[in-house]
């Protein structure tokens, strides 16, 4: 082992303190050119609608729900369900999803080129020993050939070498803003892929039971229609009716039996959508029946003020991180048409000999400056700087189209729910109307009092009434969730929440 002597450490030591020094003194008196980012404030406005809505929805099956404004919304926000089968869904789907690992993966990367480019703000260091065999022409004159004649010699070079580039007018640290604004960015595209994965397993858990009842629903109607159908088929057999009756009620059962297959094609599609949202492929899937019985309908909902709904959906602070990267980038285009400074030293011995190479005489060390400043690229860097502004004039338009579309979302998720509950309660009545209606007009007919035709209307009519209140049964849980979503789905209250990333990218500041 070659031991270094002190006088060469201390050269290597005042060189890396020089450059440090300067470099540090450069960093502190520049300022960083182009505009600061300030996060647009939210829209003054009380409300959601344009008038109030009523404090609560009208009473209808799963009883009637109310809003509490300012609420805290639960992270888990699909447990008020109460549905230990749907918790298993979407417990699984979090674990194997692939858009969900692969946005997971993307803020990885993001936040650790974020990381790469702070290394920037320092001096880069790097040490080099070589050794080359040489021999030089006979007659050459200088101490090493003098030394040598023409005979072959060994040359060691050993260095330490220091460059740095002070960040005077904030290139550097508007890139690394740009970077970490990048990685909110994909922090919060990963928050959008988590709620909007929660929200449609949810939907397609609901849509599920739908279709599961309405096949069942149609089934029982089915089976009515055949009962009818052998009873007329006996009365013809004895001559007590017309065979058009007979041939009319198979119609009606056919046309019956016609709504069935689109029904079960739908579940199909449904399972085969939930097999993707949970990662596998539509052979590996297995799903027991879903019932609406089954899902708890919450009762009281939150409602987020609107100065706090720009800070908690996903996709607003996606697009704002997205005007932030590109206010940065103005910046950054704009220190590239300033002049731009270089430090670098370096400090080394060079010796014939191992034994030799570490004493003074053989010591050698250089500092150097330089200072570049663009004058003619042909308007490049000109126009980068302009094209750097429209883009961020883009993305502050986007972001304001991105807020008015989350209150327009949630305007109509609340009115839904409103009229959900009024479009169910009516459904409940037209259906045991129906339902009674259906029952006279058959006894009726038994006793002779009614034609068939009324029958038939009247199985029309209460086969609509049943599907219709399933239909509007099911869109009310939807539509529960989507609010939910609408609100941002309480991302900020969920547990799993990593404090590393929170500290990175914030959390409601």
């Amino acid at each position: 082992m070659i031991e270094i002597p002190p006088t060469s450490r201390r050269a290597m030591r005042l060189a890396s303190r020089l450059l440090t020094t300067i470099g540090g003194a450069a960093l502190l008196a520049g300022c960083a050119v182009g505009p600061n980012f300030h996060r647009p404030p939210a829209p003054v406005v009380s409300g959601y609608t344009e008038a109030p809505l009523p404090a609560r929805t009208v009473g209808a099956a799963g009883g009637a729900q109310h809003l509490v404004v300012g609420a805290r919304i639960e992270g888990e926000w699909w447990n008020l369900f109460h549905s230990p089968q749907l918790d298993r869904l979407i417990a699984t789907a979090l674990t194997n999803n692939p858009s969900l690992l692969a946005a997971q993966n993307a803020l990885l990367a993001a936040r650790d080129t974020t990381r790469a480019e702070q290394g920037s703000f320092f001096p880069s260091l790097s040490g080099s020993f070589q050794s080359t065999r040489e021999r030089s022409p006979f007659g050459l004159t200088g101490s090493t050939a003098a030394s040598t004649g023409s005979s072959p010699f060994t040359l060691l070079n050993t260095s330490v070498s220091v460059s740095y580039a002070p960040d005077i007018f904030g290139g550097v640290r508007r890139q690394v803003e740009d970077l970490r604004a990048q990685a909110e960015d994909q922090r919060f595209a990963l928050e959008a892929t988590y709620l909007s994965l929660t929200a449609n397993i949810v939907t397609a858990a609901v849509t599920d039971a739908s279709l599961v009842e309405q096949i069942k629903a149609t089934d029982q109607i089915i089976a009515a229609e055949e009962k009818v159908l052998r009873v007329l088929h006996a009365q013809v057999a004895l001559g007590g009716i017309p065979a058009a009756n007979e041939l009319t009620q198979e119609s009606q059962l056919a046309q019956t039996r016609a709504t069935l297959p689109p029904l079960q094609s739908q579940l199909a599609q449904e399972r085969n959508q939930l097999a993707a949202y949970e990662g596998v492929l539509p052979s590996q899937f297995h799903l027991a029946n879903f019932n609406l019985a089954d899902l708890a309908l919450p009762h009281a909902l939150p409602l987020s003020l609107p100065s706090e709904l720009v800070r908690q959906r996903p996709d607003i602070r996606e697009a704002a991180a997205v005007l932030h990267e590109d206010t940065a980038l103005v910046g950054v285009a704009t220190a590239n048409m300033l002049p731009q400074i270089t430090l670098s030293g370096s400090v080394g011995h060079e010796a014939l000999t191992a034994a030799s190479l570490f004493t003074p005489q053989t010591l050698l060390w250089s500092l150097a400056s330089g200072i570049t400043q663009p004058l003619f690229q042909g308007g490049t860097l000109l126009y980068k700087r302009r094209a750097a502004l429209a883009t961020m004039r883009e993305a502050a338009a986007n972001y304001q189209n991105t807020v008015v579309l989350a209150f327009q979302n949630v305007s109509d998720t609340l009115l839904a729910l409103n009229y959900d509950a009024s479009t169910l309660a009516a459904d409940q009545t037209y259906e045991h109307s129906a339902k009674q209606a259906l029952a006279v007009v058959e006894n009726q007919y038994r006793l002779g009092g009614a034609p068939y035709t009324s029958v038939l209307t009247a199985e029309q009519t209460y086969e609509t009434a049943v599907i219709a209140r399933i239909k509007a049964s099911a869109q009310r849980y939807a539509d529960t969730a989507a609010l939910f979503q609408a609100l941002g789905g309480g991302w900020w209250n969920r547990q799993d929440v990593a404090k590393d990333v929170q500290n990175c990218c914030g959390v409601l500041p």
